[in-house]
Protein backbone atom coordinates (compact mmCIF):
# COMPACT_ATOMS: atom_id res chain seq x y z
CA UNK A 1 0.00 0.00 0.00
CA UNK A 2 1.48 3.27 -0.96
CA UNK A 3 1.32 5.93 1.69
CA UNK A 4 0.79 9.49 0.67
CA UNK A 5 4.00 12.13 0.14
CA UNK A 6 3.96 13.79 3.45
CA UNK A 7 6.05 14.19 5.35
CA UNK A 8 4.27 12.93 8.40
CA UNK A 9 2.28 9.87 7.21
CA UNK A 10 -0.79 11.48 9.87
CA UNK A 11 -1.05 14.63 8.87
CA UNK A 12 -4.09 14.13 5.87
CA UNK A 13 -3.01 15.44 2.62
CA UNK A 14 -6.18 17.01 1.68
CA UNK A 15 -6.13 19.95 4.17
CA UNK A 16 -6.43 23.11 3.38
CA UNK A 17 -5.68 25.33 6.20
CA UNK A 18 -2.55 27.74 6.32
CA UNK A 19 -1.34 27.07 9.77
CA UNK A 20 -2.53 23.62 10.84
CA UNK A 21 -2.11 22.20 14.02
CA UNK A 22 1.03 19.47 14.02
CA UNK A 23 2.07 20.93 10.90
CA UNK A 24 6.16 20.88 10.52
CA UNK A 25 6.04 24.87 10.38
CA UNK A 26 3.94 28.20 9.64
CA UNK A 27 3.27 29.60 6.63
CA UNK A 28 2.74 33.67 6.21
CA UNK A 29 1.30 35.22 3.17
CA UNK A 30 2.22 38.73 2.62
CA UNK A 31 -0.50 41.58 2.20
CA UNK A 32 1.39 42.47 -1.29
CA UNK A 33 0.37 38.93 -2.57
CA UNK A 34 -2.52 39.55 -1.55
CA UNK A 35 -2.91 43.17 -3.21
CA UNK A 36 -1.58 41.45 -6.53
CA UNK A 37 -4.50 38.69 -6.53
CA UNK A 38 -7.32 41.09 -5.75
CA UNK A 39 -6.34 43.56 -8.12
CA UNK A 40 -5.60 40.92 -10.82
CA UNK A 41 -8.93 39.26 -9.94
CA UNK A 42 -11.11 42.70 -9.97
CA UNK A 43 -9.00 43.70 -13.88
CA UNK A 44 -10.76 40.26 -15.19
CA UNK A 45 -14.22 41.13 -14.80
CA UNK A 46 -16.45 42.63 -17.70
CA UNK A 47 -17.24 46.65 -16.41
CA UNK A 48 -13.94 47.61 -14.81
CA UNK A 49 -12.23 50.11 -16.86
CA UNK A 50 -9.99 50.77 -14.43
CA UNK A 51 -7.94 50.25 -10.28
CA UNK A 52 -7.82 53.54 -8.00
CA UNK A 53 -8.99 57.12 -7.76
CA UNK A 54 -7.76 60.02 -10.22
CA UNK A 55 -4.83 60.84 -8.03
CA UNK A 56 -3.48 57.17 -7.44
CA UNK A 57 -4.34 56.42 -11.43
CA UNK A 58 -1.87 60.05 -12.68
CA UNK A 59 0.80 58.36 -9.87
CA UNK A 60 0.45 55.17 -11.93
CA UNK A 61 0.74 56.38 -15.79
CA UNK A 62 3.85 58.26 -14.59
CA UNK A 63 5.39 55.43 -12.91
CA UNK A 64 4.08 53.24 -15.97
CA UNK A 65 6.71 55.85 -18.22
CA UNK A 66 9.92 55.18 -16.02
CA UNK A 67 12.21 52.66 -17.02
CA UNK A 68 12.33 49.82 -14.86
CA UNK A 69 9.93 50.85 -13.01
CA UNK A 70 6.76 48.11 -14.22
CA UNK A 71 3.06 48.30 -14.02
CA UNK A 72 1.06 48.95 -10.77
CA UNK A 73 -0.53 46.06 -10.16
CA UNK A 74 -1.77 47.13 -6.24
CA UNK A 75 -3.09 50.65 -7.40
CA UNK A 76 -6.61 51.06 -5.97
CA UNK A 77 -6.52 47.92 -3.42
CA UNK A 78 -5.72 47.67 0.08
CA UNK A 79 -5.61 44.74 2.08
CA UNK A 80 -5.45 44.12 6.19
CA UNK A 81 -3.92 40.23 6.12
CA UNK A 82 -4.35 38.24 9.57
CA UNK A 83 -2.99 34.81 10.01
CA UNK A 84 -6.18 33.15 8.38
CA UNK A 85 -8.50 35.72 7.12
CA UNK A 86 -7.79 38.63 4.83
CA UNK A 87 -10.14 41.96 4.48
CA UNK A 88 -10.25 44.07 0.79
CA UNK A 89 -10.85 47.58 -0.12
CA UNK A 90 -11.01 48.07 -3.53
CA UNK A 91 -11.28 51.21 -5.60
CA UNK A 92 -12.57 51.18 -9.12
CA UNK A 93 -14.03 52.90 -12.09
CA UNK A 94 -16.72 50.99 -14.55
CA UNK A 95 -17.39 51.60 -17.80
CA UNK A 96 -19.90 53.23 -18.60
CA UNK A 97 -23.29 51.75 -19.62
CA UNK A 98 -22.53 48.69 -17.25
CA UNK A 99 -24.34 48.18 -14.30
CA UNK A 100 -22.81 48.86 -11.41
CA UNK A 101 -24.42 46.43 -9.32
CA UNK A 102 -23.80 43.69 -11.44
CA UNK A 103 -19.96 44.62 -11.74
CA UNK A 104 -19.34 45.09 -7.86
CA UNK A 105 -21.54 41.66 -7.32
CA UNK A 106 -19.18 40.10 -10.08
CA UNK A 107 -16.12 41.59 -8.43
CA UNK A 108 -16.71 40.58 -5.37
CA UNK A 109 -17.39 37.00 -6.46
CA UNK A 110 -14.27 36.78 -8.39
CA UNK A 111 -11.89 38.47 -5.75
CA UNK A 112 -13.28 35.87 -2.98
CA UNK A 113 -12.70 33.13 -5.22
CA UNK A 114 -9.36 33.83 -6.50
CA UNK A 115 -7.85 34.88 -3.17
CA UNK A 116 -9.26 32.00 -1.10
CA UNK A 117 -8.05 29.67 -4.10
CA UNK A 118 -4.36 31.03 -3.91
CA UNK A 119 -4.16 31.94 -0.70
CA UNK A 120 -6.18 29.98 1.05
CA UNK A 121 -7.06 32.40 3.19
CA UNK A 122 -10.66 33.12 4.23
CA UNK A 123 -11.80 36.37 2.79
CA UNK A 124 -14.04 38.43 5.49
CA UNK A 125 -15.39 41.37 3.18
CA UNK A 126 -14.71 42.71 -0.17
CA UNK A 127 -15.22 46.87 -0.12
CA UNK A 128 -15.89 48.47 -3.63
CA UNK A 129 -15.54 52.28 -3.91
CA UNK A 130 -16.67 52.73 -7.08
CA UNK A 131 -14.80 56.75 -8.20
CA UNK A 132 -15.60 57.43 -11.09
CA UNK A 133 -17.35 56.32 -14.87
CA UNK A 134 -15.00 55.99 -18.13
CA UNK A 135 -16.88 57.70 -20.98
CA UNK A 136 -15.99 55.73 -24.25
CA UNK A 137 -14.64 59.20 -25.25
CA UNK A 138 -12.26 59.97 -22.78
CA UNK A 139 -8.59 59.15 -23.04
CA UNK A 140 -8.14 59.48 -26.34
CA UNK A 141 -10.34 56.36 -27.17
CA UNK A 142 -13.04 57.30 -29.96
CA UNK A 143 -12.18 60.65 -30.75
CA UNK A 144 -14.96 62.61 -33.28
CA UNK A 145 -14.41 63.32 -36.98
CA UNK A 146 -14.29 67.66 -37.59
CA UNK A 147 -16.72 68.71 -39.52
CA UNK A 148 -15.09 71.60 -40.98
CA UNK A 149 -11.59 70.98 -43.06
Amino acid sequence: MAQPSASRPDTPVTGSSLNEEGAAGKTTISSVVVQKVAGLATREVTGIHALGGGVSRAFGAIRERIPGSGTVTTSGVSVEVGDKQAAIDLDVVVEYGARIVDVARAVRRNVIGQVEQITGLEVIEVNIAVNDIHLPDENGGETETSRVE
